[in-house]
């Protein structure tokens, strides 16, 4: 595997932290970081630290995400971006982008076959490789 960056080894740390990557993605899957399923991403006093101690790697998905797709990135945050704060200098949009790095991150993760490789089923079970 190849060395990870600080915000793919925190989410890595997370998904893999019980033994159960597929579980712990299939919960980010259906609820997203609002759901409180990343119980380290709960309270803004987690996510903002989260958001700033990452900001260059989310502010480049960010980039990527707006290069690949053609449209401002806002458009994924819809009615919850606070317009007034373009630049995300407040907490609200400070959490979005926090929240945003995280399943992002753990999307392009799995996508990568950094996660799953070796759990040979959804019990979490891990192959004798």
């Amino acid at each position: 595997m190849k060395d990870l960056t600080p915000l793919e080894q925190e989410v890595y740390d997370w998904l893999t932290e019980d033994d159960d990557p597929h579980g712990n993605y299939r919960d980010l899957q259906q609820g997203g970081c609002q759901s409180g399923t990343v119980g380290m991403l709960i309270y803004y006093s987690d996510t903002v630290p989260f958001y700033l101690k990452h900001r260059q790697e989310i502010d480049a998905m960010l980039y990527e995400l707006r290069r690949d797709i053609g449209s401002n990135p806002w458009d994924l945050f819809k009615d919850k971006w606070d317009d007034e704060d373009p630049f995300a200098r407040e907490y609200l949009n400070q959490n979005l982008l926090a929240w945003f790095g995280f399943e992002e991150t753990a999307y392009r993760l799995v996508e990568n076959d950094h996660i799953l490789r070796g759990y040979d089923n959804e019990d979490g079970d891990e192959d004798d490789e």
